[in-house]
């Protein structure tokens, strides 16, 4: 028996002297984060008085892509900065209207929604009237595509068709918005190239320019169904109504989702690197009136490279790193804690005792958004001095992309720049936020660091205007389309509305066509012919009783409209 004991101990000493070792080998220590106490020399990159650069377009990556394939956002902000590769999912079920009962013979249009599709299913003018014919088409594969950001697909001449017209024509804002014939075949025949199969663009709802109906699709249903009147319609009808009822129900995230983006491959007029000629004429500019169009012809020659590189590049040849949903993470940690913090600075008050509980109530809310980052070791040492805050502004700021530099090897060069936007973004949050609640500190209100027992009322309302505009340029700067609704909200017979194009909208010049101009014209009513056609007199038909003023489509508003009729835009 002692002969086992001995020789049990034995084996079991020779296991601990190869194994405890081997797992001393592998141990990762974990990060540890402490403040110094006397740290006061600021590192410029921390500091937390420092404005972002007006140049800076950190924030409008971060928010353009947060809205990509959303309603809302591309309908409020209409000018597009992103051109996205990306794929259609087998089995996803796509519309097309037409007064004829066949297939398009070339590039063609379709809608994700039938309440699209509908609008354009129409008898010919001067027939009679035998219904119209609605096409219903599956996708038997995967389609690849590429997605247009903004109100790609909205007749206008301010700039919504900058990224297609410059991608197609190597130049924008010279051609007729109605040309969209030559617009598909141009943007078809230059994506054969790269096997595109069709390009995403946004109007009331989204649609699709698909390249080929017989390759990658298959026939649902063909159907001559009751067709909309060939002739004026009212102003706002049931149709036109629902095609916007459609778009909305994509308002906002996750946004259309049957279509996949691929953003590792997104190309941003943003990226200053990318576009260094679009600074100087951004500036000063509000971003509603953010174009592309006067962009050097060699900023267009590297974008268009850059694309080409990409469509190029194989599936899957990324970080992995689901940029989307961290993305989403930021934007749903802090908006509604943003938009309550305001609620409350612009709470009217004049009695000191009310001032001071709601600067309480304020505090509360800045020490909640920061409360993964309070370091215990992070205390006050001198009221002037705020560089105490610094390990908890910079915890707060690098949390959320902290290992990601170990990825830069894998990072495609559009991924580097999500990851810079998320970086700067998350950091002037951070700082704004940081900066705040450290003022707080000092002034005596928050709940765990109390300096004084009896906060200066006089500093304290100080420290109100203070915070307020703190706060107000941090959300004007980040402008988030989540933050923009109808207040008071809509009734159960109402929706919320931004003004979409066509309805209300002025009547565009005819512009000059593209080169090319001994390209063969179109047979007078071909499917580009009658898809003008109703595409005119759609704009006509949606024209509101009372016409908006130019504020209503340059720098849209929401409002509530009726779901029912009578129905009024």
């Amino acid at each position: 028996m002692l002969r086992v004991a001995v020789a049990l101990f034995s084996l079991v000493a020779t296991v601990l002297v190869l194994v405890v070792p081997a797992l001393a080998a592998i141990q990762v220590p974990l990060r540890t984060v402490t403040a110094n106490p006397n740290i006061n020399v600021k590192n410029e990159e921390w500091d937390l008085d420092k404005l972002p650069d007006p140049n800076a377009t950190d924030h409008l990556v971060f928010e353009t892509v947060h809205s990509l394939l959303q309603h809302w956002p591309n309908t409020r902000m209409r000018n597009g900065h992103s051109i996205v590769p990306g794929r259609i999912p087998k089995g996803t079920l796509l519309y097309h209207g037409t007064a004829r009962n066949e297939l398009p013979p070339g590039p063609e249009w379709v809608a994700t929604d039938p309440e699209h599709s509908y609008l354009f299913c129409r008898s010919l003018p001067g027939y009679v009237q035998q219904g119209c014919w609605h096409l219903t088409l599956i996708t038997t594969r995967s389609l690849k595509i590429v997605y247009f950001d903004g109100s790609s697909a909205a007749k206008l001449p301010y700039g919504t068709m900058d990224t297609q017209d410059l991608l197609v024509w190597s130049r924008s804002g010279r051609h007729d918005p109605f040309n969209d014939r030559q617009r598909i075949q141009d943007l078809c025949k230059w994506g054969g190239n790269f096997d595109v199969d069709g390009f995403v663009r946004m109007e009331m709802d989204f649609e699709v320019m698909l390249c080929d109906f017989t390759s990658g699709v298959s026939v649902v249903s063909f159907s001559n169904i009751v067709g909309r009147r060939n002739t004026l319609m009212t102003p706002a009808d049931l149709n036109s109504f629902e095609v916007l009822h459609a778009g909305s129900w994509h308002n906002h995230f996750p946004g259309e989702t049957r279509v996949q983006l691929d953003l590792a491959g997104l190309i941003s007029f943003y990226d200053t690197q990318l576009a260094p000629s679009l600074i100087d004429i951004r500036a000063d500019q509000e971003r509603w009136d953010h174009r592309v169009q006067n962009i050097s012809s060699e900023d267009v020659l590297a974008a268009k490279s850059r694309l080409e590189s990409t469509l190029l590049r194989p599936e899957g040849l990324s970080s992995g790193i689901d940029w989307r949903t961290l993305i989403q993470v930021i934007i749903d940690r802090y908006a509604g804690r943003l938009e309550l913090t305001r609620y409350l600075l612009n709470l009217s008050v004049t009695d000191p005792g009310e001032i001071l509980d709601l600067a309480k109530k304020t505090q509360i809310q800045l020490r909640i958004m920061l409360t993964p980052y309070l370091l215990f070791s992070a205390t006050p040492t001198d009221k002037s001095d705020l560089n105490w805050t610094i390990p908890i502004f910079k915890l707060c700021a690098t949390t959320h992309t902290y290992s990601m530099d170990s990825d830069l090897d894998t990072m495609t060069v559009s991924e580097k720049l999500l990851l810079q936007a998320l970086r700067g973004t998350t950091q002037e949050i951070c700082r704004v936020v940081t900066r705040m609640w450290a003022a707080g500190v000092c002034a005596g209100i928050d709940p765990s660091l109390n300096t004084k027992d009896t906060p200066d009322i006089a500093e304290v309302t100080h420290l109100w205007g203070t915070w307020t505009e703190d706060l107000d340029r941090l959300m004007a700067w980040l402008d988030w389309n989540v933050w923009i609704r109808c207040n008071p909200g809509c009734g159960p017979e109402e929706m919320c509305y931004l003004p979409t194009w066509p309805a209300g909208f002025p009547r565009p010049r005819r512009g000059p066509s593209p080169p090319n101009t001994d390209r063969p014209q179109p047979e007078r009513l071909t499917g580009f012919d009658f898809r003008t056609m109703v595409t005119e007199r759609l704009a006509e038909e949606m024209r509101p009783i009372v016409k908006p003023g130019p504020d209503d489509w340059i720098r849209p508003q929401p409002k509530c409209i009726r779901r029912i009729d009578p129905y009024e835009f």
